[in-house]
């Protein structure tokens, strides 16, 4: 039975004071934050349990509003579905000394932007797409307004996370959609408090690493292994930039794999079924945000309704194809630069409503956390199976592997179960490699070198596909939400 239509009702949400402007020019910090995208795509969830306006009677009144589409002009032709540009901002003042310490979030906030996101919710909606748009990305402005100064402004080049200190929320939109040509439908911006209240309140997020982490700057130390993390250590896991040499790129692969385990979080307990425990994830959530007048509790519960199949396999993440990772602008520094041919097709495929895991190969491979063209690796047959050695060799090679491709016999001739020997040095490598080959034991070798052995034992049967966790996929370095494993 179709629902029967809502009568129109007047917005009444009070308006919260403006923040403090932020200083005009580059924004000081290192905020990040991820949350943002999936607790919006998490309240439509909860909202598709059928959980109407009894519990979420009131939420509105909770978003700050904001109007980044006021005399907005030549704006990108409206395509399906819906887009959604998410921003996160250091704000924190509602997190004690206590919290800012313990987490290393520093003195006071500059609000800021420092991590921008288009998610797109397909017209369907059985899908959402989500483009990570990297802080440093090159831009250049419309013309506009300086927010701080008054004076009015040509278009000139700037670091994308620029734009809103210089324009705010306006300007940042009318940047992305004149650098995407993407409409956007609408804004959503939130800050640290709501990213940790939203993951306490779901009970915390589980990730994995495959390697330990750790980053001075902002306290995270995680060993290897698996973590259930909650509000302050979620917030260091998703804000550190200095745990490898990747930087912000890799950063935002650790956004990704948190996103899609929070989806898998909020799908898979119980808060979809339990109304009290989900007016408290959207209170924590909306507490926190600020959002255009045409977002509310109205479209959370029309997406609900329609997206009550929603789960981690549905979300894909993407970050926008980078053509130069250093490319210097006077005046500006240095910024990445997007991939004119890959970028666009990135964002044709968002106007025309498709999925961009359409545009990637198709890959079984089990993901590993090094790449194989990079493992060294000398086969030995361990058993009396003539040529044994050889076909190993030959299956490794086939699927990346740097063999040696003269494989010799083993001083055992009796081995059983295939071995993999290696220097504690390169025990990422050896992982990687023991992936390949299922049932294979690992086994540390002091001074052994960066060679890696294969002693095959009667139990092979075959290799595995794998390939490197990072690679691009396809075009656009696609992943699903229900792809993503230890990081």
């Amino acid at each position: 039975m179709p629902t029967p239509p809502r009568s129109p009702r007047p917005r009444t949400a009070p308006q919260r004071p403006p923040r403090p402007p932020a200083p005009r020019g580059k924004p000081r910090g290192k905020p990040r934050w991820v949350v943002r995208t999936v607790t919006t795509l998490s309240v439509v969830v909860l909202a598709a349990a059928g959980i109407g306006h009894a519990v979420m009677s009131g939420l509105d009144e909770d978003i700050a509003r904001v109007d980044p589409f006021r005399d907005m002009k030549n704006r990108p032709e409206a395509g399906h579905g819906m887009n959604i540009l998410l921003v996160g901002t250091d704000g924190r003042e509602r997190i004690g000394a206590r919290e800012r310490e313990r987490y290393r979030l520093g003195g006071a906030p500059c609000h800021c932007t420092d991590t921008v996101m288009i998610v797109h919710i397909s017209a369907d909606r059985d899908r959402a797409s989500v483009i990570s748009l990297p802080r440093d990305s090159y831009a250049v402005t419309p013309p506009h307004t300086d927010r701080v100064s008054g004076e009015r402004h040509e278009g000139h080049p700037l670091k994308l996370n620029a734009a809103y200190a210089e324009g705010g929320p306006r300007l940042t939109v009318r940047t992305v959609e004149k650098m995407t040509r993407v409409k956007i439908d609408h804004y959503l911006e939130v800050d640290f408090t709501s990213f940790m209240r939203t993951v306490d309140v779901v009970g915390g997020v589980e990730i994995c690493t495959g390697r330990p982490l750790k980053d001075g700057r902002t306290g995270l130390d995680l060993p290897a292994g698996r973590h259930t993390l909650k509000g302050g250590q979620a917030l260091q896991y998703v804000r550190s930039r200095h745990v490898d040499g990747a930087s912000d790129l890799s950063r935002m692969r650790r956004q990704q794999h948190f996103m899609a385990a929070l989806v898998d979080r909020v799908t898979s307990s119980g808060v979809l079924l339990n109304p009290m425990r989900f007016r408290d994830v959207t209170r924590a959530v909306l507490g926190s945000v600020r959002a255009d007048e045409g977002f509310g509790t109205d479209e959370l519960l029309d997406l609900g309704r329609a997206m009550r199949n929603f789960s981690p396999s549905s979300s894909e993440f993407a970050t926008v194809p980078i053509a130069d990772m250093k490319y210097a602008v006077k005046g500006v520094g240095s910024t990445l630069k997007w991939d004119a041919d890959q970028s666009e097709r990135v964002f044709d495929a968002l106007r025309r409503d498709e999925p961009l895991s359409a545009h990637r190969t198709p890959d079984a491979a089990l993901r590993v956390p090094v790449d194989p063209r990079r493992v060294r690796v000398q086969v030995e047959n361990g058993t009396r199976t003539t040529g044994l050695g050889r076909r190993v060799d030959a299956a490794l090679a086939a699927t990346g592997f740097d063999t040696t491709r003269a494989p010799v016999n083993a001083a055992d001739q009796g081995v059983r179960r295939t071995v993999v020997a290696y220097d504690p040095r390169w025990d990422r490598s050896a992982k990687s490699l023991a992936a390949a080959l299922p049932g294979s034991e690992l086994r540390a070798v002091k001074g052994q070198g960066a060679v890696l052995r294969v002693i095959a034992g009667a139990d092979f049967e075959k290799v595995r596909k794998v390939r490197a966790q990072d690679p691009e996929r396809g075009e656009f370095g696609v992943v699903r939400g229900d792809e993503v494993g230890c990081s």
